[in-house]
Formats: structure tokens, C-alpha cells, sequence
């Protein structure tokens, strides 16, 4: 059961880390299934392998089926567990979704804590932070988010639930544009707005992606921002050194 679901990870997830229950390890989603499926297990080692197939089961059928077609049931037979395993750990398809949205968020905030930590080493590259953004949007991440927008926009309940979520991503983000402040002569508020702009340009891309598959098309608005955000940099950079001279 457990190798099978390891097998069917896609990238992002394969490589996404889990926290377990004793809150002091972190292994890869593919690390930990293949552990689970090895030797003797205790009883809150069975108890997370089994969390963790569901939650990959819930992301897995939210980006093949929506939301709206998402029921435990499928989830459970996707997982390849009883309905009964299912409910004793989720009650309701809400408290699933949450939980599998908060695994998704935080692994991705992990993802992007270790990218800005390799950015921070070296010089300012703002291609390679769009590559990565686009990359990370693109890959399933903001596919899914479309996904339970809509639910969250009528579901005050579920919406609540789930903005403590999205502000721990968030908070992920911003190390990103304080690294863009500090190595570009940007004010913080200027490298925020442009941060901003990214992700709102690569999102409406993704959502785009639904009714036109074009790469070529992609690229060359990756390009383009790739290039008008070089130039801002530079420009910022003129200024700074302009303002520099005459304080002297």
C-alpha cells in the first residue's frame, strides 16, 4: 500500500517534508512512506503513515476532481483504507481539506524557507526567483488552490479556517522580497509591490493554463518580467548611487 502511493508521488510532493507526531522529526513525504512500510511500526507510527495517506490522497483527488466532486469516501478508497480509518482521524471532508491544505502550504513554505536561505548565499539572481516562484505556482500548488477558492469565498467557516494557513505561506514569501530589498537598492515597500506583482502575474498564468496550453506563450511573459524586473533593479541601483554622491 504505502510503496505503491510513494511510487505515485509527483515532484513537489515527493520532495515536500512531514512533520510527525512527536514534533521532533522531518522527512520527506516519499523518506517517510518508505520508512512506514518497513519493519515493525508502534502504534503512532502506524497512526501517522496512515495521516499522511490521507493527505496525499485529498491533494492528489483535489487536483484530478475539484473540490466539489472530492467526497471521504474516494479519498479512502485512493488511500486504500477503510472508511471507518478515514473518520477516526477526520470527522468531516472539511476538517480532511484543511488539514491536507495546511500539509501542502507548510511544505511549501519549508520549500521556499530553503530556497531564500541558498538565494541569501550568493548574489542577487531575480531570474532564478522567478524560475522558482513559477516553478512552485505552476506545479499543482496554485492548480489546487483554485480549487477550494471558491468554497472558501461562500464558506465563511471553512474561509476562517484556512487564512492562518495561507498567512504562514505568505510569511514564506516575504523573506523573499526583504532578501530583494536589502541586495537591490529597493525600497521594501518597492521589492513588496514587485513580489506582489509576480504572484498575481503567475497565477493569472496558471489559471490561464486551463483553456490554453501554449508554453511559448508562458515564456515570453516570463521573459518579459524576467527583463522589466532587471531593469527596475537596475534603475534603483542608479538612484541609489546618485543619492550616495550627493551626500557626500
Amino acid at each position: 500500500m504505502d510503496e505503491a502511493l510513494s511510487d505515485s508521488l509527483p515532484g513537489f510532493f515527493a520532495r515536500t517534508r512531514l512533520e510527525v507526531s512527536d514534533g521532533n522529526r522531518s522527512m520527506t513525504m516519499t523518506d517517510f512512506l518508505a520508512t512506514a512500510s518497513s519493519g515493525r511500526r508502534t502504534q503512532q507510527e502506524r497512526s501517522d503513515t496512515m495521516r499522511a495517506l490521507l493527505l496525499q490522497a485529498t491533494i492528489e483527488l483535489l487536483y484530478e476532481r475539484g473540490y466539489s466532486r472530492l467526497t471521504t469516501l474516494d479519498v479512502a478508497k485512493y488511500a486504500q483504507v477503510s472508511r471507518g480509518a478515514l473518520t477516526h482521524h477526520f470527522a468531516h471532508k472539511e476538517d480532511l481539506v484543511v488539514e491536507a491544505i495546511s500539509w501542502q502550504l507548510r511544505s511549501a513554505s519549508d520549500e521556499l524557507e530553503e530556497f531564500v536561505a541558498n538565494i541569501e548565499a550568493g548574489p542577487l539572481d531575480t531570474d532564478r526567483i522567478i524560475d522558482h516562484l513559477w516553478e512552485m505556482l505552476s506545479d499543482r500548488l496554485f492548480h489546487i488552490t483554485m480549487e477550494y477558492l471558491p468554497e472558501a469565498r461562500n464558506n465563511t467557516p471553512f474561509r476562517e479556517r484556512l487564512m492562518p494557513v495561507a498567512a504562514v505561506f505568505h510569511a514564506a514569501l516575504d523573506r523573499i522580497w526583504l532578501h530583494l530589498s536589502r541586495t537591490s537598492g529597493l525600497s521594501a515597500e518597492r521589492a513588496q509591490t514587485i513580489l506582489n506583482a509576480t504572484m498575481c502575474l503567475m497565477r493569472g498564468m496558471v489559471a490561464q493554463q486551463i483553456l490554453r496550453n501554449d508554453e511559448s506563450y508562458y515564456e515570453d511573459l516570463l521573459q518579459y518580467w524576467r527583463d522589466l524586473l532587471r531593469r527596475e533593479i537596475a534603475q534603483a541601483a542608479t538612484s541609489e548611487n546618485i543619492k550616495r554622491k550627493k551626500d557626500r
